[in-house]
């Protein structure tokens, strides 16, 4: 295939070395440190952000990183960036932890606040997922050529709505929302998987929503952002503003809305996320 964007060669190169760095601690008793904000760390995260930050380096020394792992960069800082690397060098260390083969690598070219291309791999299998907007998106698995993948605009005949929920997070709010959908649209499927994996049965039209109304940081979504708009969908917030990261103290996400651009229920999803 022919890539859309220079660097996008080189960072999916990138992920599957992390993967690799993280390998050796999977499923192997790895000792786990929390946080200051209390979430868990281990020893594949740090030897991932290396491998990651060292990488990217040099592909292009002018461009800043920001990683889950080294994210104490004053705002000061940070607000004169104009194109950056947003990273998490191993996304879903809860399922890491627990032996679950749902966690990934995601690498992220953000501009302006906008997502330029998201790199999303997954260690355990060699899967790997990218793309951006005005790009497409792809997904490569181990030893076989990219394919094109691309939202789906409504279930198949026969299939129920399939809403794509976080095993481990939820809140009031996306319970109510929930409930909202299932009366608007009919019995829902649930599809629980871990990390930034949501993003992605989206964007190879394996699910049809996934909305978030519970924490979540930056470097968690900035990639797999990108793959689904590549692949026709869009992350907006409960306004119907495009979801975008700007410079700001704090790192977290506000609630966002992740769809097919397309989707007739699009107004009906706004108006219940903002009961």
């Amino acid at each position: 295939m022919t890539f859309s964007h220079p660097l996008l060669p080189g960072v999916i190169e990138l992920a599957h070395k992390a993967g690799e760095a993280i390998l050796p601690f999977w499923r192997a008793n790895v000792a786990v440190t929390a946080k200051a904000d209390d979430s868990p760390v281990t020893a594949a995260d740090l030897a991932a952000h290396h491998v990651i930050v060292a990488g990217l380096q040099a592909l292009d020394s002018t461009i800043p990183i920001l990683s889950e792992e080294d994210c104490g960069i004053a705002l000061a800082e940070r607000q004169g960036w104009t194109r950056w690397w947003l990273v998490d060098p191993l996304d879903g260390t809860k399922e890491f932890i627990s032996g679950s083969e749902e966690f990934t690598v995601n690498i992220a070219l953000v501009e302006q606040g906008r997502v330029v291309f998201g790199v999303v791999s997954m260690p355990t299998n060699g899967r790997c997922y990218f793309g951006g907007a005005g790009l497409g998106a792809w997904r490569a698995d181990a030893g076989q050529a990219p394919q094109p993948i691309r939202v789906r605009t409504a279930p198949p005949a026969g299939e129920a709505f399939t809403v794509v929920a976080s095993r481990r997070h939820s809140s009031p709010e996306q319970e109510r929302l929930l409930a909202g959908l299932a009366d608007s649209l009919g019995e829902l499927a649930l599809a629980s998987v871990g990390s930034s994996l949501k993003f992605c049965l989206l964007a190879e039209g394996a699910a049809d929503c996934y909305p978030r109304l519970a924490p979540t940081s930056q470097w968690d979504t900035a990639a797999a952002q990108g793959v689904l708009e590549g692949a026709g969908g869009e992350v907006l917030d409960i306004e119907g503003q495009v979801f975008t990261y700007p410079a700001r103290e704090s790192l977290l996400n506000t609630f966002f809305l992740a769809l097919p651009a397309q989707a007739a229920w699009r107004e009906t999803l706004l108006r219940l996320a903002k009961v």
